[in-house]
């Protein structure tokens, strides 16, 4: 079941989602808060799952909240609901799960609520990891760090593979190497992989060496400068 605190300063806004969120099964309104300080004194009181969040309030808005949020080790997952179409990047920088843009639909509240859900259950003490956000083309798509098998730099762009598909994102393949050095791999100038997913090196009769990865078909070819590396790294793994 997820508890839902509704944050508006419109009461008809509320209204249309405490109407909708009955509609939907395992959901339940924990509260409701006509402003981004009144929802910080009830959160510790609710203790409400996901917070549909407006951005423009008084006193504090859905924004500065969410940054507060972000601060704390252990916050509930935030859903924009909002009138403004152009925030959705800054959203998603503080965190937010999905940004939805007034008037909500059903269901993509719905979906929203589903994406609430899968960050929750990766949000425990065995599962919690970062996660990429792809914001290309006007669409704002999250999804976990964990899941990715590897990134590939085209043009201007990166591609990543991961387990539901491939998606883009307008991060660098150096920015991206340099924060989750824990977590990927560079084996080419324009191929980073995810360590876990790494499952053997191959030679081919013309010299050269390709990885092997546990859901990627393709086999990703290493570089000379990169190969010392990959190896020793093959080796710690085994």
């Amino acid at each position: 079941m997820l508890r839902i605190l509704i944050i508006d300063d419109e009461i008809p806004a509320r209204n249309r989602l405490r109407r909708m969120l009955a509609e939907l099964p395992a959901v339940q309104v924990a509260g409701e808060a006509s402003s981004g300080r009144e929802a910080l004194h009830m959160i510790p009181v609710t203790a409400p799952d996901v917070l549909l969040l407006d951005i423009s309030m008084p006193e504090l808005d859905g924004m500065a909240l969410a940054q507060l949020l972000q601060q704390q080790d252990s916050a509930p997952a935030i859903i924009f609901c909002t009138a403004w179409s152009d925030q959705a990047v800054e959203a998603f920088e503080c965190d937010a799960v999905d940004y939805l843009v007034k008037p909500v639909r059903p269901g993509r509240l719905e979906t929203a609520l589903e994406k609430a859900r899968r960050f929750i259950s990766r949000s425990g003490p065995d599962e919690a990891g970062p996660f990429l956000r792809s914001t290309i083309g006007g669409r704002v798509s999250l999804f976990p760090l964990a899941d990715v098998i590897c990134l590939l730099a085209e043009d201007k762009y990166t591609s990543v593979v991961h387990r539901n598909g491939i998606s883009v994102i307008n991060l660098t393949l150096k920015d991206l190497e340099t924060e989750h050095a824990d977590i990927l791999v560079r084996v080419h100038r324009g191929t980073l992989v995810a360590i876990n997913c790494i499952r053997g090196l191959e030679k081919t009769a013309d010299g050269h060496n390709y990885l092997l990865l546990e859901g990627y078909e393709k086999h990703l070819q290493v570089s000379r400068r990169n190969l010392p590396a990959i190896r020793k790294l093959i080796r710690e793994l085994a």
